[in-house]
């Protein structure tokens, strides 16, 4: 007969947090909320991954593009550019990201003295790069004749046939370094001669790189980025159990840092078939997590597998529908608290720690306070996220209300079939999600940091002053029908309310 659970399958909003002792050390401002991203043995090793903020984007349409992979980053968390997309527009997309920030930065929009200022217009357009290295060879790696930034010319006054070599600033007023130059010196000398850009040439004046001020710029700005050893972002994108053989190798090329199968449910062989063609073709180098799971059983068999984190959560999200059109799934606290055990379970085993990511069922901020303190290393959010300036959708204005297009990739608008795939026909049987807008909420970096600032001010009640020690101090209650409505307004008339 089936298996009947003894509790029932609860959510986040059934919980609270018991405050613990507060020294005089718990400020908001002494909290880490560092947390690891894959999987590394705890006590003997740093982990290879780790990010500055317990927050991820998710892999949909609606929200994870470039704009939202640079925005995060320099929140210090981690966005996944949505994988329903051609492979190599997802490709470009991690591309740009990369590309967005950088200490040295090698020269990809590059001229010869004989291009004119028609082709500089337009490898500007293409690229995005307004300054560019004039080489013998017209290669990033040629001899430097000079450079072109656009105030070497102007438009307007200038014949679009003019050469490169009559309005570029020439190789001898420029000051370069050589290779071997530390960032740190090479920013120095960006600032002792008012420089926008600093070539970077060997010893036979080949161009090497690039050093922009403005990255140095960016990174006093956002203390938090989280930028790789070249000093580019962070960036992840999601892959499906179809066309992986193809669209892992384009992602890796194009520089993504961590990869996750995106799935509605991935205690599945099609995924366990994934991770081993990965290992075979990568070994360890590529980073990939799976899911989603819900329990301990599925946890165990992705990590087996080779997942380096895991995600949770099934039929959680404010736009999914599977619980509804397929009832499975199981309530989201109930889920991280088991799926964490299990976890823990492993580690005692083995020595490895396995990051566990929980997907859905936030609502409020608090909601990702009691995720981390019952056991998730980060949480993956895309309502959240999708508000903000920074997601890829539309901002329209409703009923005297500015909203932003929100969509599930199992809805007939994004019909990511991949997503949902069993085997079969490649095609989406029946809608697991659906269309809607959620209230816009302005600049992403705005809304992380009022986040932010309670998941630190509630650590504090708990006495933590990091993500492992709130797992260790958190105290949780079970909350009754009652004591929900109690922890609102309640029995006054609001101001607001009034007023209308």
């Amino acid at each position: 007969m089936a298996f009947y659970y003894k509790e029932p399958s609860r959510t986040f909003s059934e919980y609270l947090l018991v405050p613990g002792f507060s020294s005089a050390e718990c400020i908001p401002g002494n909290v880490s909320l560092k947390t690891p991203v894959v999987k590394y043995r705890k006590g003997q090793e740093e982990c290879p991954l780790s990010m500055n903020i317990p927050m991820v984007s998710a892999v949909m349409q609606s929200v994870s593009g470039e704009k939202m992979g640079e925005a995060l980053a320099k929140e210090g968390g981690i966005a996944f550019i949505y994988v329903s997309q051609p492979i190599e527009q997802q490709a470009e997309m991690v591309r740009k990201v990369k590309a967005a920030k950088a200490g040295f930065v090698v020269s990809d929009s590059n001229l010869h003295v004989d291009d004119t200022l028609a082709e500089v217009l337009e490898k500007k357009a293409e690229s995005g790069h307004s300054t560019m290295a004039v080489t013998d060879d017209g290669t990033g790696t040629g001899k430097l004749l000079g450079i072109v930034t656009s105030r070497d010319y102007r438009v307007t006054r200038m014949d679009p046939s003019t050469k490169v070599s009559d309005f570029m600033t020439p190789r001898e007023k420029l000051v370069t370094a050589r290779e071997g130059t530390t960032l740190k010196e090479a920013n120095n000398i960006i600032w002792d001669n008012k420089l926008n850009a600093l070539p970077i040439v060997d010893e036979n004046d080949h161009m090497v790189a690039f050093v922009f001020r403005k990255d140095y710029d960016l990174h006093k700005n956002n203390p938090m980025s989280l930028m790789d050893d070249q000093k580019r972002y962070i960036v992840g994108a999601g892959i499906n159990t179809r066309d992986y053989a193809e669209r892992v190798p384009a992602l890796v090329e194009a520089g993504a840092d961590v990869l996750v199968i995106d799935s509605s449910e991935g205690y599945s062989e099609w995924q366990a078939i994934t991770l081993k063609w990965i290992r075979d073709h990568y070994g360890d180098s590529v980073k990939v997590g799976a899911g989603n799971v819900v329990d301990g059983e599925g946890f165990r068999y992705l990590v087996e597998a080779g997942a380096d984190f895991v995600k949770i959560g099934i039929g959680g999200g404010s736009i999914c529908i599977t619980r509804e059109t397929k009832g499975i799934g199981r309530g989201q606290a109930t889920a991280v608290i088991d799926v964490a055990a299990e976890r823990d379970k492993y580690f005692e085993e083995t020595g490895i720690y396995v990051p566990i990511c929980s997907d859905g069922g936030i609502v409020y901020d608090y909601h990702m306070t009691l995720a981390l303190a019952m056991g998730s290393d980060f949480c993956m959010l895309g309502r959240y996220f999708a508000r903000f300036d920074e997601s890829p959708t539309n901002r329209i204005f409703i009923n005297g209300n500015y909203v932003k297009e929100y969509w599930g990739e199992g809805s007939a608008r994004a019909r990511n079939w991949q997503r949902y795939d069993l085997g079969g026909d490649k095609k989406l049987s029946f809608v697991e999600g659906v269309d809607s807008y959620v209230p816009y909420a302005g600049s992403l970096a705005d809304g992380v940091a009022v986040t932010l600032s309670k998941i630190r001010h509630t650590m504090c009640n708990c006495g933590a002053l990091s993500l492992e020690e709130l797992r260790d101090k958190a105290k949780i209650t079970q909350v009754s029908s009652v004591s929900i409505v109690e922890g609102g307004a309640h029995d006054v008339i609001l101001k607001d309310k009034q007023a209308e």
